[in-house]
């Protein structure tokens, strides 16, 4: 479902254009198979290169080969750079796929139900996406952490709340869990979410972290104080499903130590 505050839109006509655009222009062959635990397939040509965080591949095929590193897929920042990766929900080391002596085949399986997206980056038209979201991407995509502020322990488990970035030049593929909703908002436009419903905005979307005020929110709320706060102008997209809130949900039905 798309939705502009005041004004409805299609988001399959908006994911399908998408998906063209990426068709179109990128070197790569993706198709997306599946529905609710949807796959990312990537028909790779010979030197054709896609990076990913260490141990997401879901299968390969033998033209593929694997190299792992600090800076596969031409990271910048070094070992700091690794380690602000690591803090932002990702792996210290990442891995490169490459195509050697023909044709090979690629995929990422998404990690809860939910849908993969298509994204073009572009010098001044980069993405946050939540820390669990990034799938892969095509060299000269930066990944790295885009914002980081501990709310405490009733949210998250005290973990904090982590966005990463991605900027740079190329083609990347993110997950967003459960259903997908869209917004695009207009300048000054502000939308307050449970910081768990966040999937992705657009860089040109300001961000911060917001208090609930109340005295009586403290204790009633059942939303930890805290809100994210999204200003426009720029595209979000908000996802239902959160691993947070899917850990809730079944933690009464995990095994206790006795």
């Amino acid at each position: 479902m798309s939705t502009t505050p005041g004004a409805a839109q299609a988001p399959d006509r908006v994911v399908a254009l998408a998906a063209a655009s990426i068709n179109e222009v990128a070197p790569l062959e993706p198709k997306i198979v599946g529905t609710v635990m949807p796959v990312l397939e990537l028909s790779m040509q010979p030197n054709e290169k896609v990076f990913a965080e260490s141990g997401q591949m879901g299968w390969l095929s033998m033209a593929i080969q694997m190299e792992t590193s600090m800076s596969a897929g031409g990271q910048q920042g070094g070992f700091m750079g690794a380690i602000g990766r690591a803090v932002a929900g990702g792996t210290l080391f990442m891995t490169e796929y490459t195509a050697i002596g023909g044709p090979g085949l690629l995929a990422f399986a998404a990690k809860l139900p939910g849908q993969i997206l298509p994204l073009e980056i572009a010098p001044g038209q980069g993405y946050m996406c939540h820390r669990h979201g990034f799938m892969c991407a095509t060299p000269g995509v930066q990944f790295s952490v885009g914002f980081q502020q501990r709310l405490g322990a009733g949210v998250f488990g005290g973990t904090g709340f982590t966005m990463q970035r991605l900027q740079g030049q190329g083609h990347a593929w993110v997950e967003l869990h459960g259903e997908v909703v869209t917004y695009d908002l207009q300048a000054g436009n502000t939308l307050r979410i449970h910081p768990g419903h966040v999937g992705m905005f657009q860089e040109s979307v300001q961000f911060s972290i917001t208090s609930v005020p109340g005295i009586k929110n403290a204790f009633f709320g059942g939303s930890g104080l805290f809100l994210a706060a999204l200003t426009g102008p720029g595209r979000v997209w908000l996802q239902s499903m959160s691993m947070q809130h899917l850990a809730h949900a079944i933690q009464e039905y995990l095994p206790k130590a006795s």
